[in-house]
């Protein structure tokens, strides 16, 4: 029979302390415990300080990963046409969009050198203003049919979609699909209609939730590429939400409920949302990077007003665990 020390290359070592620093799959004794203990993937579900932005603003939008982001937009105030990239410890400007304008969309599942960024408001009215980055510079496309902010947005440079918003002052049920060269609108648009949403995933498999509609909602909704379905709502109301990950693996950060920003984070698995590990931070309109496992709010409105600060948010991680027989 394989022995554990033939697997890994170690034996279980009997130890009255916990390793300090230990190798994934290592397997110890703690003789003070009386336990057997593991360093295995685990959820973590923590919020660790990252990088301030170099500039401060609130209701940015962002794409990318944890280590590999971009945000821009946003209002310090006034409206801000400031881009930024990430590299997982700091902020670097990079060139600025082509129309100043807060409370915009992004292609949620787009890249720090593909990002797409629509909709928004400018002064004084709102936004329907496409715009393409290559790594490079911002170049202005085909705008959306609507202009509008505080819409929600999900997918790729390629292939992204437009949905809710304020044309202004009342939401909108308006979906519209990019399929990289021009936006089409689509037949079925939100069952509830509001904005200032928290949004992401793709294309086909987008995700909405909360927002504003005559007063916050906890509303969930899930798009499939041609109709929207409700789904469970959040266990809270809130508006000037953002969020982070796929249409069943998400993270909701921070908003407002109903005029200050939060702490508050829920964790969303497909079916149903899951209060989790709050914000070290409250704030509202943060713009949001990353996935379920590996994501990061950067920027917010809080105290003071617009805020630089960086959270990184790690769902599963390397931990200390220990083992049972079940």
């Amino acid at each position: 029979m394989t022995t554990f020390k033939e697997i890994r290359g170690t034996a279980i070592q009997v130890v009255s302390s916990d390793p300090s620093n230990p190798e994934e799959g290592q397997i110890w004794y703690n003789s003070s415990s009386g336990t057997l203990k593991g360093y295995q993937l685990a959820n973590v579900n923590t919020w660790a300080s990252g990088g301030n932005l170099n500039t401060a603003r609130v209701n940015s939008a962002g794409t990318g990963t944890q280590t590999a982001g971009l945000l821009f937009g946003g209002s310090v105030p006034p409206y801000t046409n400031a881009s930024e990239s990430y590299n997982g410890t700091s902020w670097t400007s990079t060139s600025s969009l082509n129309t100043a304008r807060g409370i915009l969309a992004s292609g949620t599942a787009g890249t720090q050198t593909a990002g797409i960024a629509f909709g928004g408001v400018t002064t004084p009215a709102p936004s329907a203003a496409t715009e393409k980055y290559n790594g490079t510079t911002w170049t202005s496309v085909t705008s959306m049919n609507t202009a509008r902010y505080g819409l929600g947005g999900a997918g790729t440079q390629t292939a992204a979609l437009a949905f809710g918003g304020s044309p202004p002052s009342a939401g909108v049920t308006t979906t519209e699909l990019y399929n990289g060269t021009s936006w089409t609108s689509n037949p079925t648009g939100l069952g509830t209609a509001r904005y200032d949403m928290g949004f992401c995933g793709t294309q086909t498999a987008a995700l909405g939730f909360g927002g504003y509609s005559n007063g916050a909602v906890a509303n969930t909704e899930l798009f499939n590429g041609s109709s929207w379905t409700a789904g469970p709502s959040m266990p809270i109301t809130k508006y000037a939400v953002r969020g982070f990950g796929t249409q069943t693996a998400a993270i909701s950060a921070g908003g407002a409920t109903p005029n200050s920003g939060i702490t508050n984070v829920i964790s969303w698995n497909g079916s149903a949302w899951t209060n989790t590990t709050a914000l070290t931070t409250a704030r509202a309109g943060t713009g949001g990077i990353g996935t379920q496992t590996a994501g990061l709010v950067g920027g917010g409105g809080g105290s003071p007003l617009s805020i630089a600060t960086t959270e990184e948010w790690t769902g599963v991680g390397l931990a200390t665990k220990t083992i049972t027989v079940s």
